[in-house]
């Protein structure tokens, strides 16, 4: 198959997170995903397809083979239990470790991966709640609605926090607002939310909103 590079991990990664939510996925969303331009992302994609990583249907777009797809999750695997560990062990804060997990995942061996699986207690999640694949590459992922869903009256527990946003996620881990955290839904603004936590009452703007999920404690009730 060839040496698979940092970079490559980084786009298998890229198109499997894609790839939840349809099945087949063009350049320009590749493109969009990894902050690059199209010319390079169809460049690298050609690459991966010539390694038999990726496969293009006509009239629908690229999807990993299940070769790519192995190498995807191992390096998610890598990626979330560095997280934990670092945010655990280390005390890098939630805004900062996905920076520094991006970093290391690349070199992490397996020797040292069986290591802080072990040290963490084989964990299911990393720190912002997303689920950490098995050693054998199953992936228990739970879609649930975010926040702003959460009808009013209505509890819940935050199931994950998006780090797509360091700003936001130093922010909501500064109001409390974590995996874990119980929480409900007071009452619905034009620009965001006002919710319970702790017996306090916040204020969230929509742009907080938009990255934090969770989990009903009851099913919500028909109208």
């Amino acid at each position: 198959m060839g040496v698979i590079t940092g970079a490559m991990q980084d786009y298998l990664k890229a198109i499997f997170k894609l790839q939840q939510d349809r099945s087949a996925v063009s350049t320009s969303e590749i493109a969009a995903r990894m902050r690059v331009s199209a010319a390079s992302a169809t460049s690298m994609v050609k690459r991966l397809a010539r390694l038999r990583l990726v496969a293009y249907t006509p009239y629908r777009g690229f999807a990993l083979t299940s070769a790519g797809e192995r190498i995807a999750l191992e390096t998610i695997r890598h990626h979330r239990l560095l997280e934990l560990y670092l945010a655990q062990h280390l005390g890098v804060s939630l805004d900062k470790v996905d920076g520094e997990a991006e970093r290391l995942e690349h070199v992490l061996s397996e020797e040292v991966e069986a290591r802080i699986a072990a040290t963490l207690g084989n964990p299911t999640h990393d720190p912002h709640g997303d689920p950490i694949p098995a050693k054998d590459g199953t992936l228990h992922d739970v879609h649930h609605p975010t926040l702003r869903h959460l009808p009013p009256g209505q509890a819940g527990v935050v199931d994950r926090v998006s780090d797509s946003h360091p700003d936001a996620l130093r922010r909501l881990a500064g109001l409390g607002v974590l995996p874990g955290v119980a929480i409900k839904m007071v009452a619905h603004r034009s620009g965001g939310c006002q919710v319970e936590i702790g017996g306090r009452t916040l204020t969230l703007p929509r742009e907080l909103t938009q990255g934090v999920y969770i989990q009903w404690l009851t099913a919500p009730t028909k109208p």
